[in-house]
């Protein structure tokens, strides 16, 4: 009977060869789509794919009127919302508070 630690390096192995198959599989799925694509000249809105990133990028466009709630060493501003910015986290790793930089 085979140990726990074989049966999961075979496990390992087996995931590995099918991803392997999955990719050379979706490489010819992908190939004959392109190839159809161009034999019958379908376009991106044919496929129900006009405007899709429309929505998107309206959402995203967005501005808003959030005032600053941080000043960085080197004029930048951060609201406090969102992403924290690298010089803010540069910063508070050399062992600054955030507070440090309120405005």
């Amino acid at each position: 009977m085979a140990t726990y630690l074989e049966l999961k390096a075979k496990a390992e192995e087996l995931l590995k060869q099918a991803e392997q198959v999955r990719q050379e599989e979706i490489a010819g799925v992908v190939a004959d789509i392109k190839e159809k694509i161009q034999e019958y000249g379908i376009t991106a809105a044919d496929l129900g794919f006009s405007g899709f990133g429309r929505k998107v990028a309206k959402s995203m466009s967005k501005t808003s009127n959030v005032e600053p709630k941080y000043k960085g060493p080197n004029g930048e501003l951060w609201s406090g919302r969102g992403r924290q910015p690298v010089w803010m986290k540069e910063a508070i790793d050399q062992g600054k508070n955030k507070e440090d930089f309120a405005i």
